[in-house]
């Protein structure tokens, strides 16, 4: 394959032809007058033909450089017009989403994979929950969410799984005096809530639910203080003033999904969805087996 040519020296050859002389195409381009000189002679050098010649009145171009002008302006054309459409598609701020329960750990590693391809993006946060995040996608304006499933209609991509885990400030709080299963609960429209109820009434419970937030702060408070037990996803180990519970249903595992804004960058949805589903097999691998209980 043939050596390619230079874009800088055909650029300086069109500006010579547009400007009228070495030295206007000089200033044009904030070159020296020997530079502009330097690039023609090496463009005629790799080309074998002579393109502009003096004469009396000055400066002008041969056939050949009239001819390569044309060719450039083409070449340049199509160069620019490229370029164009690799900004177009390229980003310049990225707004991410995450539930609660995977901002603490999974979040930085999926931020960090980002930064990496595209270190020159604006990286914006929205933490919420799981449907509010879902909404904000497909609105445009969010555009990345990383979600919990567990819900009838599930969207985006599954990236991997979270355990299950029933917690509570002790034993003793379970139950109410009536014999009710107490529940510690996100406000309803919620998958685990739903989740939560069926397992229990499927075994044959009572369920009350005794406190209940619009965050997971709220939700851990209240079962720390002794109103319930919470059905809650958790990538490493229970956070302090909670006890897992191996007297209630097998809880299992839920679904993390990444949902992407229909239109953005493939390549950036896939760079988020190999950071997270990564993050998940590394906690897979690393947290010890669900305890599995008996009612």
């Amino acid at each position: 394959m043939a050596d390619p040519l230079d874009l800088v020296h055909l650029r300086t050859l069109v500006a010579i032809a547009d400007t009228g002389g070495f030295r206007r195409a000089g200033d044009a381009l904030h070159l020296s007058q020997p530079t502009v000189s330097q690039h023609v002679r090496l463009l005629e050098k790799r080309l074998r033909r002579t393109l502009i010649v003096k004469d009396r009145r000055g400066s002008r171009f041969t056939d050949a450089g009239d001819a390569l002008v044309a060719e450039a302006r083409t070449l340049l054309a199509a160069h620019e017009e490229m370029l164009e459409r690799l900004r177009a598609s390229r980003p310049s701020r990225i707004t991410v989403g995450s539930t609660e329960h995977a901002a603490d750990r999974l979040l930085p590693d999926m931020l960090r994979a980002i930064r990496v391809g595209y270190h020159d993006v604006e990286i914006q946060f929205r933490i919420d929950r799981s449907t509010a995040l879902t909404e904000a996608v497909d609105k445009g304006s969010l555009d990345l969410a990383v979600v919990l499933g567990g819900n009838p209609g599930p969207t985006g991509s599954e990236v991997g799984r979270l355990g299950l885990r029933w917690v509570c400030s002790s034993p003793r709080e379970v139950h109410a005096p009536n014999g009710a299963t107490r529940l510690v609960a996100f406000e309803e429209p919620c998958g685990l809530r739903s989740r939560a109820r069926r397992a229990l009434e499927q075994a044959g419970r009572e369920v009350v639910v005794t406190a209940e937030s619009t965050s997971l702060d709220g939700v851990l408070a209240a079962t720390r203080a002794g109103l319930g037990v919470a059905l809650l996803p958790f990538s490493g180990a229970v956070p302090d003033g909670l006890v897992e519970l191996d007297i209630l249903p097998p809880p299992g595992t839920i679904d993390v999904r990444l949902v992407a804004r229909r239109g953005l960058s493939a390549d950036v949805e896939r760079v988020a969805v190999d950071a997270v589903s990564e993050h998940l097999a590394e906690v897979a691998r690393s947290v010890r087996p669900l305890i599995a209980g008996v009612a």
